[in-house]
């Protein structure tokens, strides 16, 4: 009976919380879906209608909508193969004993910590910039053409500039994975004649397994909605070559004026980025499950 009363008396401290927290998410969730079946127009704000699954189709036959989506899931796996394999071989270096230690990995998270507006102005004007950049300047030095990244390659100049950002979060947690391995398994390995190479498949690996898991789950997550890094450099061009899903809702809201069609496009990113969080959970389960 007691524990009954604790378990009511948790249930009634928590409510106003769980309740907060769905008003928090319900309410800008229904306005988005009651405004994605509406001609909304910020030019005519007086003039609303009933626009049924007129929004949806535009926007499903927009011909920049599966451009959009096809480089939204470009950006992802880039970022995730940069991410993961860059992150791996970082946290096995940082892993080692080395000289001011802690000061290299306070360097080497730090970037996880710098704003994506900042971090895309640092790009587009230090580094990437065909005049004066860094990149240019090595170019030069070695009596190459200096590269204009974000007109030639606006997809992997956006890659680029996220991947550094989220290599700092997947490289601490896959050193807090690394830390974690029994010192004695290394040991054993080497007596049985492993080599470095044997050692990193056989035994490091798979133990970094459901930490590769947690990252892929949790920048995956974020990286559906990048999108400052998009704006303060490419806008989106040249064209639609650089617009993921995140960057054509903004244009179609704030550039086109069109609240409708930008409703029922937030409406699709939300059902897409559902469904890739299902598998993702499952994919998570199945691994903490081993």
């Amino acid at each position: 009976m007691a524990t009954e009363n604790t378990r009511g008396l948790a249930r009634m401290m928590m409510a106003p919380s769980v309740g907060l927290l769905l008003i928090w998410m319900i309410v800008p969730l229904a306005m988005t879906l009651w405004f994605s079946f509406q001609n909304y127009n910020l030019l005519n704000p007086a003039n609303v209608s009933f626009a049924g699954l007129f929004n949806y189709r535009y926007f499903y036959t927009d011909p920049a909508f599966f451009q959009s989506l096809w480089n939204t899931l470009l950006i992802v796996g880039g970022v995730l193969l940069v991410t993961v394999v860059g992150g791996i071989a970082v946290a096995l270096l940082l892993d080692q004993p080395i000289f001011g230690q802690g000061l290299v990995r306070i360097m080497v998270i730090s970037p996880f910590f710098v704003m994506p507006p900042v971090a895309a102005l640092v790009w587009k004007n230090m580094i990437m910039h065909p005049g004066y950049g860094v990149l240019a300047d090595i170019n030069r030095t070695l009596g190459l053409t200096p590269v204009d990244w974000f007109a030639q390659y606006p997809l992997v100049s956006i890659i680029i500039i996220v991947a550094w950002q989220w290599l700092p979060f997947a490289t601490l947690i896959l050193l807090t994975a690394l830390q974690s391995m029994d010192a004695e398994q290394k040991e054993a390995a080497e007596m049985d004649g492993a080599n470095a190479l044997n050692q990193f498949v056989y035994l490091t690996l798979p133990h970094l397994a459901r930490a590769i898991t947690v990252v892929i789950l949790i920048q995956t997550i974020f990286l559906l909605g990048v999108y400052a890094e998009i704006l303060v450099t490419t806008n989106g061009g040249p064209g639609y070559a650089s617009t993921n899903l995140a960057f054509l809702i903004y244009r179609t809201a704030l550039l086109g004026y069109d609240v409708g069609g930008a409703s029922a496009g937030g409406i699709i990113a939300v059902v897409l980025a559902n469904v890739v969080a299902f598998f993702l959970m499952r994919a998570v389960g199945k691994n903490l499950d081993r």
